[in-house]
């Protein structure tokens, strides 16, 4: 019997790095290295082979990096590629994640032709000194030309990216931001807080640091965005992801409910077959050598070495995820979404009653009103939402 699988593709590139970015990602490559490494990742891909038919592929998720960098006839080939390889659902949904400034009509029809059916925008603000002060590369005014575009490409699944906490930010300019947002009406709004990462050009920069908002506006913010959307008929169904009825990303839930996913792409990670594994090392770093080595090597001894180096970062890379570290991830991931765990499903998968392994846990937290259990599930309430990631660190098993 087939079982479901989703796909994560990793485009590492963007035009300019953002200030708040500590994803792995390169500004400033050539064209070359992108057509390089787009071939590096059909290879990584062909992988599968041998257990492809074994699965069938419901989401598809390119991400980035600034995956609409990429002209059109490379998502189309990397598409095409899965194909080969995978079977997919003929409901399969496949995402793009794109920045306003790096979409035109072209683009857009060739991806939607190549079978894209999901567009992830990341406006971030509508505050224009905002996006600059974020080192973000778009202006509001490109954001909308866009959005139209990708509507009258025929794309009617779009998620639009926003951030509250930004330096400078204040509560009306973030009202402001999402009620722009809210006037185009699109299927799905996922609503982050800055998280400041160590090491960025953020953290290091000082001035900006001073003009982060308190926690208690931050937190208004949250509060804000919960009634705004929700009147506007979104439904939160997880912290921070908002959609309307039959919209919520189903790429995602699979993370959320502990489904199998592979990533394909320099840093991408895995969950496959019980086991767990990354692509943390330089896929981009051997077609610099290839760029570098130029006619000394031929076509087929490049792809040779890159997918010997591939297989043998797979092998040393699998690790097994153990019980307790499952155990971990299913309440980490499941209590973020407003539905919550399920008692029924835990026992299943673990073979144990979720009270057995977190009894002292729940019934502190219930207790407390931080949590409820509503039938089979138990979630977090609101309260417990505003303080969720001191919860969730108390689902951490003590191992010896």
């Amino acid at each position: 019997m087939q079982r479901y699988l989703s796909l994560y593709v990793h485009i590492p590139f963007c035009v300019v790095k953002c200030k708040y970015c500590d994803f792995l990602s390169f500004d400033g490559e050539s064209y070359g290295t992108m057509l390089r490494y787009v071939d590096s990742l059909c290879q990584e891909i062909r992988l599968y082979e041998p257990i492809a038919d074994e699965y069938i592929v419901r989401t598809i998720f390119i991400g980035g990096g600034t995956p609409s960098l990429l002209d059109e006839s490379l998502i189309t080939n990397i598409l095409a590629f899965i194909r080969r390889v995978f079977v997919l659902d003929k409901d399969c949904e496949i995402t793009v994640e794109a920045n306003p400034g790096t979409l035109r009509h072209q683009k857009l029809n060739g991806y939607k032709a190549a079978g894209v059916n999901r567009l992830s925008i990341g406006l971030q603000s509508a505050d224009d000194e905002l996006l600059k002060k974020l080192g973000r590369i778009h202006n509001f005014d490109q954001f909308v030309a866009s959005f139209s575009a990708a509507r009258r490409a025929g794309f009617m699944n779009i998620n639009v990216d926003v951030m509250s906490g930004l330096p400078g930010q204040s509560i009306h300019s973030y009202v402001e931001t999402l009620s722009k947002v809210l006037d185009f009406a699109p299927e799905h709004i996922s609503a982050y807080s800055l998280q400041v990462e160590e090491g960025t050009p953020l953290a290091k920069d000082p001035e900006l640091m001073a003009e982060l908002p308190p926690d208690m506006i931050d937190r208004r913010m949250y509060d804000i965005t919960k009634q705004l959307l929700g009147a506007k008929g979104y439904d939160r169904y997880e912290i921070s992801n908002y959609a309307k009825a039959g919209y919520e990303c189903r790429h995602n839930m699979v993370y959320w409910t502990g489904g199998e996913y592979v990533g394909f792409g320099i840093g991408a990670a895995s969950y496959f077959q019980g086991k767990r594994f990354s692509n943390i090392r330089g896929i981009l770093d051997y077609i610099r050598l290839m760029e570098q080595a130029g006619d000394r090597f031929s076509d087929v001894k490049n792809l040779e070495l890159l997918y010997n180096e591939i297989t043998k970062e797979l092998r040393e890379n699998v690790a097994p995820v153990y019980l307790y570290s499952r155990m971990e991830e299913f309440m980490f991931l499941g209590l973020r979404m407003m539905c919550g765990v399920s008692r029924e499903d835990f026992a299943e998968r673990f073979k144990k009653d979720i009270y057995e392994v977190y009894g002292p846990v729940l019934n502190h937290y219930i207790e407390q009103g931080y949590m409820a259990e509503i039938g089979d599930r138990i979630i977090l309430t609101e309260r417990g939402i505003d303080v969720s990631n001191i919860i969730l660190a108390d689902f951490i098993l003590d191992k010896e």
